[in-house]
């Protein structure tokens, strides 16, 4: 096997595993490395578009090598630093005489949990006040396969607690499945 065949086989193998891996969403590292995966993949396509004499192939993969590098410095840098950040105050709050802490940017995709910490759904965003700063309510996707399915539902923040594990709450599951479903596109002012 030449060194061009091998490429062949991985370009596109490597360029389908970083897709599946950034298109997860499963968090800052594992994009990060997806992005690796992902220059690992236009490197080889570079060496399929030298040995083959592509020039739009090759010119399309060196300025993709630039992207994934950017991606690279993005989510393995960058973003690592900042929930690095995030997690120090999150530890050093819990050991200190002051009320603790949590990051706002885990709070999208963190589980939540409701009575005997039965798994409830996931909380797809977070409505803020504008007028304090405060949180106005949760938007928490339950049920469903891939979203599909999924119901979303309104929490007020007095129905809900932050932790190191994610999102709690006193509500049951079925009691989650008898509050108003969100339409979608049609959040509420409030709740």
């Amino acid at each position: 096997m030449t060194l061009a065949d091998l490429a062949g086989w991985v370009a596109p193998a490597a360029t389908m595993i970083a897709a599946m891996m950034t298109a997860a969403n499963l968090g800052t590292r594992v994009t990060g490395w997806g992005f690796v995966v992902f220059t690992v993949g236009s490197l080889a396509w570079v060496a399929v578009a030298v040995a083959s004499g592509q020039n739009n192939l090759l010119l399309s993969n060196a300025f993709l090598t630039l992207v994934n590098l950017v991606g690279i410095w993005r989510w393995l840098g960058r973003q690592a630093r900042y929930e690095e950040g995030s997690k120090t105050a999150t530890q050093r709050s819990a050991a200190a005489k002051v009320p603790t802490l949590f990051s706002a940017g885990s709070v999208i995709g963190a589980p939540v949990t409701g009575r005997h910490d039965a798994k409830l759904g996931t909380v797809v965003d977070a409505m803020m006040r504008c007028d304090g700063a405060g949180l106005a309510y949760l938007v928490i996707g339950a049920g469903g396969v891939g979203g599909v399915g999924e119901r979303l539902h309104a929490l007020p923040p007095e129905d809900v607690r932050f932790g190191h594990a994610g999102v709690a709450c006193d509500l049951s599951a079925e009691e989650l499945r008898m509050r108003t479903v969100l339409e979608d596109g049609a959040w509420p002012a409030t709740v």
